[in-house]
């Protein structure tokens, strides 16, 4: 087998096992050494137990996907299964970071596993010697917890593992004996690095037959950080003035109010964790009333117990962000799998007409930027802003410079009026302020704001329709002079952004290509990586990713679409939202838009896009389950 241009590594085990720690480890080991790295976690809803796997992926070119398939697994077995035995009503749960992982990889490929826990019997039921042969794998057992009892515990198999990794694929272990180091101390860091010494040499005294090494780190023009979508938005908010979160725990936004929790009180902010996603949200909503930039956020089915909220926020026109971190649905579904089965859920959820703002970032940059805007906006307009995004792009790594977040932070409180400013300001009679005035001076649809506490700026926020000064009123002109208003902040902030030097979509591919792929959210990167394939083996094609889903960027997406004669919408759900969307907002394109979906459970791969593509431009069907093709109307 030739070398790979790139390697993606796997490590398979139990949750609990250390996988995903480990993993982070190996991808900043490979950092170091001068590639550039990207994670994938894959991971079951049980807290010990159940298959899970994280892969990395590193090279010296740009690494922005999971790519296809991999080619290097290293499995621990499971030892926390509730099940080894093969008659058990989920199998041999034991062997499963095995048996569960060889579709995968690809040919030629490299299989460690840890004898010390799976015997001759598990390897034999899944015919592993003669799928190898058939694949040209190769296989090396080795008894890793072996190596970790010799010098500690069983947890330490991983640095076994990685230790025998290392070796077999040529990586430097001081990477490794470097992070052991810094991570950790005791006997703790000494049996760790007599661990992995000892596992590093015996993969050395091995047999080598699979011929390649991993790359060999070209090095970075500057310092690099490895962080994920999660850290990108917190560090967004928290740069754009954020001092105040409430939350309840749910997979997988728990991981944005973690982060956020845990950095607030270091710029003298607060974190509150609440009993529901309805106190969280109300409790967000009082924060940014009072004057404090604030968030709350949560994941399907606690979003759902936002919208009640939510509506009172756009009613009153209270300025808030929230983080809507998608996984499979519908109710409970799969808690721990990737989906953007949300979208329509997002843009229409609460009682009425929404009027918010909602961007789907990409990947790292675009967490952190959209983050920072979705403030800025809320903020100068008086409206709530939702960032949303996904299991996938909340859990998986990427090295950036780290002087991409060198940007100045931005504590402004958006248009709030000083206490001279309310002075000036219209007032009712009774002495009220005319906070949700008609007609404000400027001619724009952003009424003057006071925060409780100025002098001059007492008024009343209620759910109710309510006029100028907040007192409810149900009079016919009033209401749709009000309603009016509040919808037209959205034409206001459409024109803000497509005046903006810097476009939220994103587009990759030659200018004039025949055909176009659509996409949002963390499906993006992978797409952009199809479409160089694509143009590689002939055809021509480009792509857009769509952040801007409300309010919707209606003149590049006319512009983007009338210049090509078909176009795949690719995304991670079952009914074609976003497709639905598109078609809705422009009202035409029925006949030229088609849809490639995926809703297993895992994300797409660049593969499945070229597959996906070619089968739109041909006609048929795809051969397989794991995506679904929706042709366009009347096809």
């Amino acid at each position: 087998m030739p070398e790979p241009e790139d390697l993606m590594w796997r490590i398979a085990g139990g949750s609990g096992d250390g996988i995903d720690s480990t993993s982070q480890n190996f991808a900043k080991a490979l950092l170091r050494s001068g590639l550039n790295v990207f994670t994938h976690r894959h991971y079951p809803s049980r807290i010990r137990g159940g298959h899970t796997y994280v892969e990395v992926r590193a090279g010296n070119g740009p690494v922005e996907s999971r790519g296809d398939g991999y080619n290097f697994l290293l499995t621990l077995g499971d030892s926390f299964a509730r099940n080894p035995g093969e008659d058990a009503y989920y199998g041999n749960e034991e062997a499963k970071p095995l048996t569960e992982n060889l579709d995968e990889l690809n040919e030629g490929g490299v299989i460690v596993y840890d004898e010390g826990l799976l015997d001759e019997e598990d390897v034999a039921e899944i015919n592993l010697q003669e799928r190898a042969e058939e694949n040209g794998w190769h296989v090396y057992p080795v008894d890793l917890r072996g190596i970790a009892r010799e010098h500690g515990r069983d947890v330490m198999r991983n640095t076994a593992g990685v230790g025998f990794t290392a070796a077999l694929l040529d990586i430097d272990p001081a990477y490794f004996e470097e992070i052991i180091s810094n991570g950790m101390s005791g006997e703790m860091k000494e049996a760790n690095l007599k661990v992995l010494e000892d596992a590093y040499e015996l993969g050395q005294e091995v047999e080598q037959t699979h011929g390649w090494s991993a790359p060999e780190g070209e090095g970075h023009d500057e310092e690099q950080v490895l962080l994920s979508g999660s850290d990108a938005i917190s560090y967004g908010a928290i740069d754009e003035g954020c001092r105040f979160i409430a939350g309840y725990p749910m997979t997988p936004w728990t991981d944005v109010f973690t982060i956020m929790s845990q950095n607030l009180p270091k710029f003298g902010g607060i974190s509150e964790q609440v009993e529901d996603e309805i106190a969280a949200a109300a409790l967000a909503i009082g924060a940014s009333h009072a004057g404090v930039k604030a968030m709350s956020g949560s994941s399907g089915g606690g979003f759902a117990l936002m919208s009640e909220p939510l509506g009172l926020a756009e009613m009153t026109e209270t300025p808030l962000v929230l983080v809507e971190a998608m996984r499979a649905g519908p109710s409970t579904g799969m808690p721990t799998k990737p989906e953007q089965g949300d979208l329509e859920h997002i843009l229409y959820t609460s009682q009425g007409d929404s009027t918010r703002v909602v961007f789907s970032p990409a990947n790292i940059r675009e967490c952190y930027t959209q983050t920072r805007k979705a403030f800025e906006l809320a903020y100068e307009y008086q409206i709530p802003a939702i960032v949303a995004y996904d299991q996938k792009l909340q859990g998986e790594l990427r090295n950036v410079p780290e002087s991409f977040f060198d940007e100045e932070p931005n504590t402004d409180p958006g248009s709030v009026l000083t206490e001279e400013e309310i002075a000036e300001a219209a007032h009712h009679a009774s002495g009220k302020f005319k906070r949700f005035l008609h007609s404000p001076e400027d001619g724009s649809n952003v009424s003057p704001r006071s925060v409780p506490g100025q002098a001059g700026g007492r008024f009343l926020a209620t759910g109710n329709e309510h006029n100028e000064v907040g007192h409810i009123s149900e009079d016919p002109e009033n209401r749709v002079i009000q309603m009016n208003r509040r919808m037209g902040k959205l034409d206001d902030i459409r024109e803000e952004l497509d005046a903006a030097e810097q476009s939220h979509q994103t587009y990759h591919g030659p200018e004039d290509a025949d055909y176009g792929i659509v996409t949002w959210g963390s499906q993006q990167d992978t797409v952009f990586e199809a479409v160089n394939e694509l143009n590689e083996m002939g055809h021509s094609v480009k792509a857009v990713g769509v952040s801007d889903l409300m309010p919707f960027p209606e003149t590049e997406m006319t512009e983007f679409l009338d210049s090509v004669e078909h176009a795949v919408v690719v995304e991670m759900n079952a009914s074609g939202q976003l497709r639905g969307h598109i078609q809705k907002e422009l009202g035409k394109y029925g006949d030229k838009l088609s849809s490639l979906l995926k809703y297993n459970g895992n994300p797409f791969e660049p593969r499945d896009i070229v597959e996906g593509f070619e089968t739109s431009n041909e006609g048929g069907e795809l051969p397989h389950q794991r995506m679904t093709y929706v042709p366009a109307a009347g096809d």
